[in-house]
């Protein structure tokens, strides 16, 4: 490749979290990139057209005129998309996003790679972070933008590279969970719950996946989960070949954290038998400690002693949409969070719970992930509400499935079924001291941006 005549890719899906990171890379790299996106919205669409990235709505064949080299194609494409069917017919050299990465990108550098069903993006943002604060310009791909950085995505400086490692599927044809290209030499599995129903038939399919991501770590690398996770150990037992080190929020582990805070907001780390300081911060729930505790595990291993690694988290600012105060007016905020699983929504209002005692909590959520919009988990969304005063869970017509069963297993449960009604359902509960916390995975069909309006 050379500055005169830059190879071009094309990127279906380009507005995804992880298609969008890749975007920018190939970018810094040198590529002329363009995509399409079926919604092309902020805070993505920002961050690539600002790049000089050319972006078309709807996928179309004629989108594949401007004579791509190469077609990068996102897991969200099927059979049938009219852009995909163009790209086969007119016989175009395409690839998925992770073999792309793995092949331009992370070949002979140190990966570092956070995997998990909860809190991902969250630990490679805080890794990400503590390596940036030492003076390691590592590079980095995050499903979201941390608000140290401002971006999700950057080529880097040095040989470190830190990479969210989701375990959904690679491309159409290639059914391979993404962390299976990362060969990571430092890997974080933090947790594992059954999850993205459409793809996994069961637990044990996942286990099986992850068991897959084990077998690439080498024998001299170094595997951080947390001492707790059952499902992690029993992937771990189906054969394991490098090192492992366990963190706790408790006794027992290699890397201990001790509550100072309930609330996780302070909290002493322990390594090897010493005490190396206190993380102090803004972020709440003991699921961030744990977050935490593996960042510094795994900056250790590339030679980040504990006290710096602390000194770097008390600076970090977390991700945007993972409990982002959006509107802080007369005594109500309110948060727009990305909790999308039962797990998640439960670890969130538990440590808003210790945060603010008794003050009134209103949880609204939206069910748009694929899982939560077959209904697989109608039991354990219910009982994940159960620290809010008050849940309104929004009904929208293509849901899939009855919402009605929800108040079976809790009495603090609304379904709604318009936004209208749920933003006057707000506005009727919300007096006093009051925390209102947005949960969806997408966009909430514009409510953030209402409610800053009519209660900011």
């Amino acid at each position: 490749m050379t500055a005169q005549q830059p190879l071009h890719i094309h990127i279906l899906g380009i507005c995804g979290t992880f298609m969008g990171g890749l975007a920018l890379i190939a970018r810094e790299l040198g590529y002329t990139v363009s995509g399409s996106d079926q919604n092309v919205y902020p805070p993505m669409s920002t961050q690539l057209e600002e790049q000089g990235i050319r972006l078309m709505n709807g996928y179309k064949a004629e989108n594949l005129d401007c004579g791509p080299d190469l077609v990068v194609i996102g897991n969200a494409m099927s059979r049938g998309n009219p852009e995909v069917e163009a790209v086969l017919n007119r016989n175009l050299p395409y690839i998925s996003g992770p073999q792309w990465l793995a092949e331009h990108v992370l070949q002979k550098r140190w990966v570092l790679a956070v995997a998990g069903t909860h809190g991902k993006t969250t630990t490679t943002s805080m890794l990400s972070w503590i390596l940036e604060f030492n003076g390691f310009k590592p590079g980095f791909l995050i499903g979201g933008i941390p608000l140290n950085f401002g971006v999700s995505a950057r080529l880097g400086e040095s040989d470190f590279f830190v990479i969210e490692a989701d375990e959904y599927d690679c491309a159409f044809f290639d059914k391979r969970s993404k962390f299976v290209h990362y060969r990571p030499r430092t890997a974080v599995l933090n947790n594992l719950e059954y999850d993205h129903a459409d793809i996994f038939e069961n637990l044990d399919a996942i286990k099986k996946q992850f068991h897959h991501l084990v077998r690439t770590i080498p024998g001299e690398g170094l595997i951080i989960a947390p001492s707790c996770e059952q499902n992690i150990a029993e992937v771990l037992e189906m054969g394991c070949w490098t090192p492992v080190v366990k963190t706790t929020v408790d006794s027992g582990g290699d890397w201990q954290a001790e509550l100072i805070n309930a609330d996780g907001s302070c909290f002493n780390v322990r390594f090897g038998g010493e005490d190396h300081g206190e993380v102090t911060w803004n972020l709440t729930g003991q699921h961030n400690v744990y977050n935490a505790l593996a960042a510094m595990a795994a900056a250790r291993h590339i030679g980040i002693v504990p006290k710096d690694a602390i000194e770097a988290l008390r600076r970090f600012r977390n991700v945007k949409r993972r409990m982002e105060i959006i509107v802080k007016h007369k005594g109500l905020t309110i948060y727009d969070d990305f909790a999308h699983h039962p797990t998640a929504i439960e670890t969130t209002l538990d440590g808003l719970r210790k945060q603010v005692g008794k003050q009134k909590i209103l949880a609204i959520v939206e069910p748009r992930s694929n899982t939560m919009r077959l209904g697989v988990h109608t039991r354990a969304l219910a009982e994940s509400l159960a620290l809010a005063d008050s849940a309104i869970v929004y009904q929208p017509e293509n849901l899939g499935w009855d919402l009605s069963q929800l108040p079976r297993y809790a009495d603090n449960i609304q379904i709604c079924g318009d936004l209208e009604e749920i933003i006057q359902t707000i506005q009727a509960q919300a007096d006093g001291i009051c925390h209102i916390v947005l949960m969806s995975n997408g966009s909430f069909g514009g409510i953030y941006q209402r409610l800053k309006t009519e209660l900011g």
